[in-house]
């Protein structure tokens, strides 16, 4: 499908804004500089919903990314398969005025606003693209895909950075929600350094805030980290076999 932008209306436009101007004050001090620097680089602003075909043609001069639009969450195959080929699959439909506080299946706002800014820094996306390689090639088992999305929430979703000594955002779900950012960011939750054992064995909840957060020091250790995840996912799903044999 293709974002048909003059079926937007004035409604959505105007949702788009006040999504934007309610988050937009707290993104210099609590979301990670790289997320910032992309906000400029893709040229989001509050005066408008982005048009994907302008967005594209600066992702793929930047890192060979583009925005795949998608007519609202995708089975696991054709997600990690996109991902897989550098295509982001993105809702085009936003929500309503009487649903800015609370939205039970995530919109354009969180798919874009929240998870576009990343993909120009290119750690970031190798390591976007690989796990969902990962998910390519795991698809048929449910249990190795379970695992692999305790890292993509801990991390894509929910993940938190040390940058200069201070805590700050990268995870869509915080970046898209204006509650969670000040409550990741508070002492109320659980802060780990990121982990890839404790991840895997760490039980998430899409209903709720998170309890727990874990901490990446950059995106180079998560590229990094990716020989590990795919050896820790591997080892536990040959116990399993080896259990059940």
């Amino acid at each position: 499908m293709k974002q048909i932008y003059e079926n937007y209306t004035a409604e959505d436009q105007k949702v788009w804004g006040i999504l934007f101007d309610r988050q937009f004050p707290s993104l210099p001090k609590a979301a990670t500089t790289e997320f910032t620097k992309g906000l400029k680089l893709v040229n989001f602003t509050n005066e408008g919903i982005p048009n994907f075909e302008k967005t594209n043609e600066i992702l793929r001069g930047l890192t060979g990314w583009e925005i795949y639009a998608v007519p609202g969450i995708v089975e696991d195959g054709l997600f990690f398969e996109l991902m897989a080929n550098k295509k982001f699959p993105a809702t085009t439909w936003v929500r309503k005025m009487s649903q800015l506080d609370y939205l039970e299946e995530p919109d354009m706002f969180h798919d874009v606003f929240a998870h576009i800014p990343l993909l120009t820094n290119q750690a970031f996306v190798d390591f976007l693209q690989a796990i969902s390689q990962f998910g390519h090639e795991w698809i048929e088992d449910e249990w190795a895909i379970h695992l692999l999305s305790r890292i993509y929430w801990y991390t894509i979703e929910f993940g938190l950075i040390r940058e200069e000594g201070e805590v700050k955002i990268y995870g869509a779900g915080i970046l898209s929600s204006a509650g969670e950012t000040k409550y990741s960011l508070s002492d109320e939750p659980n802060h780990f350094e990121y982990d890839v054992d404790k991840i895997l064995e760490t039980p998430y909840r899409k209903d709720k805030m998170q309890e727990n957060y874990f901490i990446i020091e950059s995106y180079e250790q998560l590229y990094n980290s990716l020989p590990e995840i795919k050896s820790k996912i591997e080892a536990k799903l040959k116990q399993g076999k080896e259990a059940v044999v």
